[in-house]
């Protein structure tokens, strides 16, 4: 497989409005009395939210992004140790934030000697610090980039230092805990990413490791991996892996677009995505036939067929409005949400610790039902925007 250097502006695209739903459900918790269908399900409860599929989508946007990042690496002369090098330290940024973030909300400000919001504050800070795209310098300028990112790096050893968390009514200090949101879209792309890298050149192998992944989850799920005393051997996977399934669901439809989007057979892909979006959706509601129920919390493989399905739709309503009706302009205002990810989903992180250390408090009627939706969606365009007014002052995020 030989992905070009090609931009595919349907993939920003997918991107930008994944994270645009992104910022806009993870608001959802300020809001009451809104439709249960556009919330997260419980973690026991047989049912699909618009919130339980976000994340799923942007795990495919990761899978899709895998091959024109590794390959263009590839062009430019990059061996398999400098390939699996980049991937381990980007793997290992989106721990550390993934960690960072998901400790943050237990913090106890008497143990810990400081606000939750100051903890937060400067703790998104230090990610700025550390993973701001610096310009590029050979002056003093360059100097003063690397002691910003070593102010960083000890800030952030810092407040895990002195982190005091409250769990199981103790007292207990700077865990790893469930890895959190960034975290495990660092392990699905460090085990995909690293896994691409060697079966590249033979794109069959491609979907037989998505397989290969969607069966390792349906083994946990039916008991054979307890069965067959393999649980502590995979049990480490998160999700056991699905979320690997999802990045692996974007790999092959890269490896489509790849065989077809140059071509003047490219409408031929309106085709095939539907087809595999439908014959997914299909596998998640026979399965759930045999009483495994959706839950995204529980990662069941009737959640990983039904998402990866509206997945393989949405992108192609997408493509064919994008890159086939050549409509890209239509989602300028959502721009940066595609480019500068990383910032706009921390930026939020900011918002809300401001708001409560300064008491800002948005009328009840605000923030219930339709009101509360249309607040939260102008929101989410806001924090597209602060993206945006940061990149023009070249504050930036990438790993």
């Amino acid at each position: 497989m030989k992905v070009t250097n090609m931009r595919v502006l349907s993939i920003d695209v997918f991107r930008a409005l994944t994270m645009l739903l992104m910022i806009f459900v993870n608001d959802f918790w300020t809001l009451k009395d809104i439709p249960q269908w556009l919330e997260h399900s419980q973690a026991d409860v047989d049912f699909l939210g618009l919130s339980d599929v976000v994340f799923p989508c942007f795990l495919v946007i990761v899978g899709m992004s895998i091959p024109f990042a590794i390959q263009n690496r590839i062009s430019k002369g990059d061996s398999n140790f400098q390939l699996i090098k980049h991937i381990v330290i980007r793997s290992i940024a989106l721990l550390v934030m993934g960690v960072f973030t998901v400790n943050s909300p237990d913090l106890n400000p008497e143990a810990t000697g400081m606000r939750q919001e100051y903890y937060i504050i400067l703790m998104i800070l230090g990610f700025f610090l550390i993973w701001n795209v610096y310009p590029k310098s050979t002056d003093w300028k360059k100097y003063l980039f690397i002691a910003l990112q070593v102010i960083g790096v000890c800030l952030l050893v810092w407040l895990a230092i002195i982190f005091r968390g409250n769990a199981d009514n103790q007292i207990v200090g700077f865990r790893t805990q469930w890895w959190g949101i960034l975290g495990l879209i660092g392990w699905a792309y460090l085990g995909s990413a690293i896994i691409y890298v060697f079966i590249w050149r033979k794109p069959i192998l491609i979907p037989v490791v998505w397989g290969l992944f969607t069966l390792l989850n349906i083994a946990d799920h039916a008991h054979w991996l307890e069965a067959a005393h393999l649980s502590d051997v995979f049990g480490w996977i998160p999700g056991t892996g699905a979320f690997h399934c999802f990045t692996f669901a974007g790999i092959t439809a890269t490896l489509l677009l790849e065989k077809y989007y140059s071509s003047a057979e490219n409408k031929k892909l309106l085709i095939i995505y539907p087809i595999i979006g439908a014959v997914l959706i299909v596998l998640g509601l026979i399965f759930r036939q045999f009483s495994i129920i959706i839950s995204k919390i529980h990662a069941t493989p009737t959640w990983i067929f039904l998402c990866s399905g509206i997945a393989f739709l949405f992108y192609t309503i997408i493509y064919w409005l994008v890159d086939l009706k050549k409509k890209a302009n239509w989602f300028d205002i959502i721009k940066p949400a595609g480019t500068s990810t990383l910032t706009c989903y921390l930026i939020p992180y900011w918002y809300y610790a401001i708001a409560a250390l300064y008491g800002f408090v948005i009328p009840i009627a605000f923030k219930t039902g339709a009101l509360g939706l249309i607040k939260s969606m102008i929101y989410a365009f806001i924090i597209i925007g602060i993206t945006a007014l940061l990149g023009k002052l070249k504050i930036k995020l990438k790993i």
